[in-house]
């Protein structure tokens, strides 16, 4: 049997030098692909990936994964029972979770609130609001999604949420016609969506507890306030203190400002530039 460097060779040979302008569904390519992922079960996607990228082809772990499915081939760390902390660990930069949250409004109307994250950021995605969050409603806030994620380079494999009813089928489709894979947290593991889980309690403390939402309108421009905020200035522990959302260079120079979020409720600091002499013309 050809070794995998000979393998490569002859995709070369036949101008395959580059896999995104070659097509990914040559045979050859596939080959060599389902090869790897044969002799070597233990390897994830991102590791296929890796081995692909040294031997000069440059391939998405979205499409190694897609691939294997059509080989009916599943990485040995999706096929056992491993836990879901390591999955979430390895995988974090390619999933998306998503979840519901209630807030009762001054006239006790209950209004939900669909969002999603990327655990890899922890940017927060706001996806809507509604009453009645019927399987109409929440298929067409996916479909929003997706619109909005062709806009954005990342590469994302898989989408998270837990098996409420509220999650349709039709809700999954509109994913796993994009390629990404609808993943159901396990039942009874309480905390298999900790990062939207953890999100809710961010929002409820530092945003809605000290607030009374009079109406959906209401509660939408307040959520969006918050996660301007939260997207942009508030650090993350669990990403080394940086933002979500990298805006532009931030002043390190001149006098501390504060900047006041929802009315006070938060307060933002920053440096406040220094004004130059040409500033004035």
């Amino acid at each position: 049997m050809p070794d995998l460097r000979e393998s490569a060779a002859n995709l070369a040979l036949l101008g395959y030098s580059n896999c995104k302008s070659a097509g990914l569904s040559d045979r050859l390519l596939e080959a060599l692909i389902a090869r790897l992922a044969k002799e070597n079960p233990r390897w994830g996607y991102d590791k296929i990936q890796g081995e692909l990228l040294k031997l000069g082809y440059s391939l998405s772990a979205s499409s190694v994964r897609n691939i294997l499915k059509r080989h009916r081939l599943t990485p040995a760390s999706e096929q056992s029972s491993g836990s879901w902390r390591s999955f979430l660990g390895h995988y974090k930069d390619q999933i998306l979770a998503c979840d519901f949250f209630t807030v009762e409004t001054i006239w006790l109307k209950t209004i939900y609130v669909l969002f999603f994250i990327e655990l890899g950021t922890r940017r927060v995605r706001l996806a809507g609001f509604t009453p009645n969050p019927d399987s109409t409603w929440v298929t067409q806030q996916a479909r929003q999604l997706i619109w909005d994620l062709r806009e954005d380079p990342k590469d994302r494999a898989f989408l998270i949420h837990d098996r409420d009813t509220k999650f349709t089928s039709s809700f999954d489709t509109v994913f796993s016609s994009e390629g990404m894979k609808v993943v159901h947290t396990p039942y009874q593991a309480h905390r298999a969506n900790a990062f939207a889980e953890r999100w809710v309690r961010s929002v409820r403390e530092e945003c809605l507890d000290p607030i009374l939402i009079l109406s959906e309108n209401h509660l939408r421009s307040v959520l969006k306030e918050y996660g301007r905020y939260y997207n942009r200035d508030r650090p993350h522990q669990g990403i080394g203190q940086c933002f979500p959302v990298s805006g532009p260079e931030r002043c390190m120079k001149g006098p501390i400002r504060r900047r006041d979020i929802l009315g006070g409720i938060i307060h933002d600091y920053y440096k406040q530039p220094p004004i130059s002499v040409s500033d004035y013309g």
